[in-house]
């Protein structure tokens, strides 16, 4: 019997399939979902994803949000998700560059907590996607 994971964000739902497992980053450590494993609320910290379906396993890169696990159900409320088989290694190693010099700049800077907090997570899903796209090869 598989799992339903439904990853959720602002613009779209960006995966909705049936898997065997997913893996999950959460604040408490990472969560190994099976069927019909027991119902939780957990808060997600932006990390690498690790999906398994019929044998093959896939990273997807997500941010901060929550994960919910009801019945045979995996939801995913996050600012970002993507599937990290789809990026160029170039690309995500000048997305954390861009965010660790945002990172730098806004703490040198007058930024309010929440800037500095915005620019923390935005560099935490570039690093995400860094090692999610380390383990997909």
């Amino acid at each position: 019997m598989p799992v339903t994971l439904e990853i959720v964000t602002p613009d779209a739902t960006v995966y909705s399939e049936d898997v065997d497992h997913v893996v999950v980053p959460t604040a408490n450590g990472k969560i190994d979902v099976l069927p019909h494993h027991v119902p939780i609320i957990d808060k997600l910290v932006a990390g690498d994803l690790k999906v398994e379906k019929n044998g093959v396993v896939e990273y997807l890169a997500v941010s901060s949000g929550f994960v919910e696990v009801y019945s045979d159900k995996v939801s995913i409320l996050t600012d970002e998700a993507i599937n990290i088989s789809d990026q160029d290694d170039s690309k995500i190693d000048e997305a954390v560059k861009r965010a660790q010099d945002a990172l730098a700049e806004g703490k040198k800077s007058n930024f309010d907590l929440a800037a500095i907090q915005k620019l923390e997570a935005a560099a935490r899903f570039a690093l995400a996607q860094q090692i999610a796209k380390g383990k997909s090869k």
